[in-house]
Formats: structure tokens, C-alpha cells, sequence
């Protein structure tokens, strides 16, 4: 298995954060997906599924991600994530966000990735964790770039 926790302070209101976490703003955070459908409740609430296509190189990859937690509080958001890649991997996602000051916004990444069989377990024992933080680091830095980009 493989745990990540990263934590990065971002120039921008506690609210413009947040909304690139919406379902209308998610490929600017996450570019690899390529469609992302909610197809139970709704998007602000736990129990909300998504059905999600995401590109890696040439394959495509289709699943549901459940949300587990969503809270949206005014000095205060959370949603946490859960998903199974391919039969063979257990992902899940929890993004935090607190209020600093009115322009200034804690992210707190965190997540796991197991595998559930044997394939993926044999592949976890195989992954790179360099490579895995480098993914994690990645992500941070887009939602930076993305929330503090001047609204075109």
C-alpha cells in the first residue's frame, strides 16, 4: 500500500480553492480526466457517485468514485473520495482545506492506494514511491497554479 499527506499554502480566498473542487471545474485540477458524470444525489453531498473516465497514455479507464465525506463549512471544507481502478486498486482521496486569513488557504492532501488482488497487490509491492510523490506534488502544484491564475 501506498499513503501520501501533503500540505501546501495557497495565495487565494478559502472559497476560490474550493470551487475548483466542483464537478464543473475538476479536469482543471485533474487533466487526465476525461469525463466526470454525477449518477446518484448530488455532487455536495456524501453517498454522491460519479462515474469517471480518466486517460493514461493510450488506455482509458472507467469507474465510480464514491464520495465518503463533504463538508462545506465557512472556515472549513473537506471531501474525501473513494474508487477501485481496474479491480485492482483501492484509491482514495481526501482534500482539506482551511481558512488562513481571507487570501490565504491550508490544502491538506492525503490518500492511500492498495491493491485488492492479487495483480495489484504484486504491482504496489513493484510501485515507485518517488514517482507516487511526485504525482501527489504535481496535483498541489496545479491547484496552486489554478487558484491563483488571473480569471481569464
Amino acid at each position: 500500500m501506498i499513503e501520501w499527506e501533503k500540505e501546501k499554502v495557497i495565495n487565494a480566498p478559502l472559497e476560490d480553492v474550493w470551487d475548483l473542487f466542483k464537478d464543473k471545474n475538476i479536469k482543471r485540477i485533474m487533466p487526465k480526466v476525461e469525463e466526470h458524470k454525477l449518477i446518484e444525489k448530488t455532487e455536495t453531498e456524501a453517498g454522491a457517485k460519479h462515474l469517471q473516465t480518466y486517460r493514461e497514455g493510450k488506455r482509458l479507464e472507467t469507474y465510480t468514485v464514491n464520495t465518503l465525506i463533504y463538508e462545506d463549512k465557512p472556515s472549513a471544507k473537506h471531501k474525501k473520495i473513494a474508487f477501485v481502478i481496474g479491480k485492482a486498486f483501492e484509491v482514495t482521496a481526501s482534500f482539506q482545506l482551511e481558512k488562513m486569513d481571507d487570501s490565504t488557504t491550508r490544502l491538506i492532501y492525503s490518500g492511500s492506494n492498495r491493491g485488492t488482488n492479487f495483480v495489484g497487490r504484486a504491482m504496489m509491492k513493484l510501485a515507485n514511491k518517488k514517482g507516487n510523490d511526485k504525482v501527489v506534488q504535481e496535483f498541489v502544484d496545479r491547484v496552486e497554479e489554478q487558484a491563483t491564475r488571473a480569471d481569464e
